[in-house]
């Protein structure tokens, strides 16, 4: 089946299409922290559930800290060469948020207290109530964030690669990773130093089912 060119001009879609995971980076490159910052910003706009915002990001530029990482991820050079390591954390305790976050929608008039009430009362109970759900939703909710921020680096010219091959309690015990955050991925950063090899694609009859199996 031929690739479905509808708006692939518009530049989202060119964006989309550009972004690809690179393992090869060229050294001595510094990304400025405005364009850091504009990458985690875009990211922080991505969906959560609740609006409770499941994300930490641990920014790694430092070449001693880099060098401690590369270890832990044993021994990818990206992780040395990339410009830096972003690591997405997953907060396993975002329902702390929600009083703070629809007191908000309250002060707007958006919602009444008592509607703010239910529906904190209602997110701490899916949090106090399973073992495996604050976890579940650390690894969904900070996972969009990741996407964003890769299709963000994209934007401003410079490539990424999730990585999920890592030491994640030696990441936790040497970067003094608080308890309420799991490491979901690290993200290298930088400028290509070759063009990435292009991954085969199932097809879109292939990837997608209507309405039921």
């Amino acid at each position: 089946m031929e690739k479905h060119d509808i708006k692939t001009d518009a530049g989202l879609f060119r964006t989309m299409e550009e972004r690809h995971s690179v393992k090869s980076y060229q050294t001595g490159v510094t990304i400025p922290d405005t364009e850091i910052r504009s990458m985690i910003e875009m990211a922080t706009e991505a969906p959560s559930s609740w609006n409770l915002q499941h994300w930490k990001f641990l920014v790694v530029d430092d070449e001693e800290q880099k060098e401690k990482l590369h270890r832990i991820a044993y021994g990818q050079n990206q992780v040395k060469e990339c410009s830096v390591v972003i690591a997405v954390l997953g907060d396993t305790k975002a329902n702390e948020h929600a009083d703070r976050i629809f007191q908000e929608a309250v002060d707007k008039g958006l919602i009444t207290e008592a509607v703010k009430e239910k529906i904190v009362n209602g997110i701490n109970g899916a949090y106090n109530g399973s073992e495996t759900f604050p976890r579940d939703e650390a690894f969904l909710n900070a996972s969009l964030a990741a996407m964003q921020l890769m299709l963000s680096a994209r934007g401003l010219g410079y490539d990424t690669c999730p990585m999920g091959g890592f030491d994640r309690e030696a990441f936790v015990e040497e970067f003094n990773v608080p308890e309420r955050y799991v490491p979901v991925m690290l993200l290298t950063v930088g400028v290509r130093a070759e063009e990435p090899r292009i991954s085969s694609r199932l097809s879109v009859d292939e990837a997608m089912v209507r309405n039921t199996f």
